[in-house]
């Protein structure tokens, strides 16, 4: 009888080990991050929960926690040929689909559990566009009290001011990741799944839309046009970045954004001082229109490349520069064959926003992605889709929008 492989493997905790005396320095002088050691660890495991704020923050968790940690992470990571080879051999991460069911996921981290490991991952499933804590999946206090393990919450903080999920650029100011609170197992079972998501979100919440830093960088909102795609003017639009200036592309309103993480008009009347403010907005207005109606002429229209996913093996490259077309109720997308691809919102699975210029498609057996250029904004077809899923479903008072 073949012996059955194991997850959690010796040399996970030698290569984490020597990963960390690479990794201390290297965060600290390139984040300016003070990563506070969780001593109460002790030889116990745990899931750790964490708010996910840059694309270093399961490093910054790695450094707070001895041993190895292992990661739920997005299917993507295990599409890049020998990085993803390489990433599977030394720390052994557990492959999640987003904003899909996933049971092999929950398979896999009970097999780590069992085997004396501590698992770790971001409720909120996505970084924050915003700089404040973000939806968090329900499915995840299921999870975690089927897991029995203690909960430790990771609070990182400032890590918009730093590296905000739209930039390029890492700005020069501090920040902190700490333990902010032990949840026991015993008692996450006497808790309502309402009273524990409560206490999850309470010990995770971090709002940067306050004064803050500095963050200083020449290039404070280069691609912030990755994120922002409604106008206070003009609605549904398209903006454009240069160094610390971003411009609507229709009514040409201007704002600066600031050391200080607050902005500033320059022309036009620009209402927000926050970028969370602004994030807010968006989805207020998107949460207000009705995708029934702007269904005859596309809302956008541009190009990306058009990958079909193989999960967890390769990506095939179908178009190197498709035409896109949104609108309120579908996606099209000409992929230089007699007919173009429709992906109606209505029968579609699922829509998710992966790292700065991505977006995957679920639907049925297949799984597709788009890959835009660097100014690229994926994020409006993931909160489109979403708000007209609600509306046919007759929840159009329903504010989550994908992320």
């Amino acid at each position: 009888m073949k012996k059955q492989e194991t997850w959690v493997k010796p040399r996970h905790r030698v290569i984490t080990a020597l990963a960390r005396l690479v990794l201390d320095p290297f965060t600290r002088l390139r984040y300016g991050i003070r990563v506070e050691s969780f001593k109460e660890q002790g030889d116990r495991q745990y899931l750790v929960l964490m708010n996910h704020q840059t694309a270093f923050d399961q490093f910054f968790l790695g450094m707070a926690f001895k041993g190895p940690v292992y990661y739920l992470a997005s299917e993507d990571l295990f599409n890049k040929g020998w990085v993803s080879v390489l990433l599977k051999w030394a720390v052994n991460p557990i492959p999640i689909k987003k904003q899909t069911t996933d049971p092999r996921a929950v398979r896999n981290c009970l097999k780590v559990i069992k085997e004396g490991g501590t698992l770790a991952l971001a409720p909120e499933g996505n970084r924050t566009y915003s700089g404040k804590t973000e939806y968090m999946n329900p499915a995840i206090v299921k999870m975690a009290q089927k897991f029995k393990l203690p909960i430790a919450l990771l609070r990182i903080e400032n890590g918009y001011g730093v590296h905000p999920r739209w930039s390029d650029v890492v700005r020069k100011g501090k920040m902190r990741a700490y333990v902010s609170e032990v949840i026991e197992a015993e008692e996450a079972a006497a808790m309502t799944e309402a009273q524990l998501r409560a206490r999850i979100e309470q010990g995770l919440y971090v709002n940067e839309g306050v004064a803050g830093g500095p963050f200083t960088h020449q290039k404070l909102a280069e691609y912030l046009e990755r994120a922002y795609y409604v106008c206070p003017h003009c609605g549904l639009s398209t903006f454009e970045s240069h160094d610390d200036l971003v411009s609507c592309k229709t009514c040409g309103m201007t704002a600066r954004y600031l050391p200080t993480r607050e902005m500033e008009s320059v022309k036009g009347d620009f209402p927000f001082r926050f970028t969370t403010e602004w994030y807010k907005y968006q989805c207020d207005f998107v949460n207000k229109l009705d995708t029934r109606t702007l269904t005859e002429q596309p809302l956008y229209e541009e190009k990306a490349a058009f990958f079909e996913v193989i999960p967890y093996k390769r990506k095939d490259l179908l178009r190197e520069s498709a035409a896109l077309r949104l609108y309120g109720d579908r996606l099209t997308v000409d992929e230089g064959t007699a007919e173009e691809l429709v992906f109606p919102f209505e029968t579609t699975d699922a829509f998710t926003v992966l790292g700065k210029n991505k977006v995957n498609i679920y639907s049925g057996d297949k799984l597709f992605q788009l890959k835009g250029d660097k100014r690229f904004n994926g994020l409006k077809y993931v909160n489109l889709f979403y708000r007209h899923k609600n509306i046919v479903k007759g929840n159009e008072h329903v504010e989550f929008l994908g992320l």
